[in-house]
């Protein structure tokens, strides 16, 4: 945008908010801060006005989750995408359509456990027991199903099993979340914590659902010769409706069964007075079109000889459970940024660069979708769109914690949230600002460049990766991956100052020349 005025400098912001740490550089970042806004231009731009309210994201997020599950190659997941495509019409954008790709659904039909002739109260582990990478059709433990020897690993290393005998043999073993937000300090560049929402001990310990144990886990039982795997969620709450991803370097072809820490303390009762088990199990995998919605705000320096410089927004639209959190909410934030842009389009307010807004399918089925992405629109030298920077929004949501009983508990404070960038030394000035003026609360700037060559755990991965400059947007609470993503865990104070802090990220990119948006050239390859 070209209605930038000069800003109060981060160290200034500084002085008068309750930040906790900050990096050495933080002196060098502020020699960027005179193209950022200044917070009282922030306070009281009419274009706030323009802004859609929390009710509107809430409504966005509600009829996501009617439409829930929304996984990849289901009706709900079409509808989905159908919705987002709809919204980014109505907001008047100059094209809009859905990239088709391939992908691979995922279903259990049927999936038991007894032990002693008890039932086990259990859940699939997802996309287990099948054939392959990429095979499809119906796989089958039959109606007498697996008999086998039931082998407990428990907390003992996966190296353990060379020397336990597992081949035809079920295991049980332990399933262990990695990367606690402690584990990210080496990359924390700047922390704003005015309530000590980052720096307490259980929040700095609390792991986060989605890096696990589970792939190496899969790699080791299958080369051990394991008949299949009862999955002890060791350190979640009581639930075994944990919804894991599709770890695409780690196919599972065993079957597999979540159990919470509770049952398997049953469960071992039981292995004591009989040592086998018997796994039910029936999968059906096929062959599917993932589906993602690209709306396209066209900017006025287009030329037919080239293709237009493009700020890129994006979350996803799928979930396995109600995704509310995710990625209800980030999906609410892309369509209502476009509905921003759209409206200042209207009013005849366009950038120079071109705006394109965009949800991906396959989050968890392989990020089919994404890989498909980046060689269509980034590494291929006839993309349509010349894509100069990305923003990934992800994750608007209340903290979670394991009570004293195993029970989750929701609190009335967001998450810990931080981004992810890769962004020259004003963009990280920028960051800053937006977070301070906006008062997004225990938040942290992570510096990705390091990773940059082998991806993050964000959905901005396989754009980052492939050399465009990000700021993504993530948190990590316990519950993300579960059916207790529901509404109740949405922090609705939070949808609106989330939401501008955003907008005043893509102000960013838009008015920032493209060479000086990303820290480092693009970097080759791919996570």
């Amino acid at each position: 945008m070209s209605d930038v005025t000069p800003a109060t400098t981060p160290s200034a912001a500084l002085s008068r908010r309750g930040v906790v740490a900050a990096v050495p550089t933080l002196g060098a970042l502020a020699l960027g801060a005179a193209v950022l806004p200044s917070s009282a231009a922030l306070a009281t731009a009419p274009r706030d006005r323009l802004l859609p309210g929390r009710a509107s994201m809430m409504r966005t997020v509600e009829h996501l989750v009617s439409l829930a599950p929304r996984a990849t190659g289901t009706p709900g997941g079409r509808r989905a995408a159908e919705y987002v495509a709809e919204r980014f019409r109505r907001a008047g954008l100059d094209e809009v359509y859905i990239e088709p790709s391939v992908s691979y659904s995922w279903e259990a039909t049927e999936a038991s456990l007894e032990i002693a002739g008890r039932r086990i109260r259990q859940h699939p582990v997802s996309f287990s027991f099948i054939g392959g990478p990429e095979a499809t059709g119906r796989r089958t433990l039959g109606p007498g199903g697996l008999e086998a020897e039931v082998v407990d690993l428990g907390g003992l290393p996966l190296s353990a099993l060379a020397g336990l005998g597992v081949a035809g043999k079920i295991v049980m073993v332990d399933l262990k979340f990695l990367t606690p937000l402690v584990a990210l300090t080496p990359f924390m560049e700047f922390i704003n914590d005015p309530d000590g929402g980052i720096l307490d001990a259980q929040t700095l310990l609390s792991p986060n659902p989605y890096i696990t144990t589970l792939p190496q886990t899969i790699d080791a039982l299958q080369a051990a010769g394991a008949a299949g795997m009862i999955g002890v969620l060791a350190d979640y709450f009581e639930s075994d409706r944990y919804h894991n991803e599709y770890y695409r370097r780690s196919p599972m072809t065993i079957p597999g069964m979540w159990v919470t820490r509770r049952e398997a303390a049953r469960v071992r009762r039981l292995l004591a007075e009989e040592p086998t088990a018997t796994m039910r199990m029936t999968t059906v995998r096929r062959k599917v079109v993932a589906r993602q919605p690209i709306g396209i705000l066209y900017g006025t320096e287009r030329s037919p000889d080239a293709a237009p410089e493009t700020v890129m927004v994006q979350s996803h639209h799928d979930s396995l459970g109600p995704g509310a959190v995710e990625d209800g909410t980030g999906t609410s934030q892309v369509v209502a940024l476009a509905e921003y842009y759209g409206g200042l389009a209207r009013r005849g307010r366009r950038s120079g660069k071109t705006l394109m807004f965009t949800t991906f399918d396959t989050h968890f089925t392989g990020y089919h979708a994404h890989m498909h992405f980046v060689d269509a629109y980034v590494k291929d030298p006839a993309t349509p769109y010349r894509i100069v920077a990305n923003l990934t929004i992800e994750h608007v949501a209340k903290k979670g914690r394991i009570g004293p009983d195993r029970s989750l508990q929701l609190l009335d404070e967001p998450e810990p949230r931080g981004y992810f960038e890769n962004l020259s030394l004003p963009g990280k000035a920028m960051l800053i600002q937006a977070l301070l003026d906006h008062d997004l609360g225990a938040a942290t700037l992570l510096n990705a460049t390091p990773l940059q060559p082998v991806g993050i755990p964000t959905d901005a991965s396989f754009v980052m990766a492939a050399g465009v400059p990000t700021a993504s947007l993530i948190a990590g609470p316990i519950y993300l991956y579960d059916e207790a993503d529901d509404l109740d865990a949405v922090a609705q104070d939070q949808l609106v100052p989330v939401l501008r802090a955003n907008r005043d990220i893509v102000d960013w990119m838009l008015a920032t020349p493209s060479d000086r948006i990303g820290l480092l050239p693009a970097v080759p390859g791919l996570t």
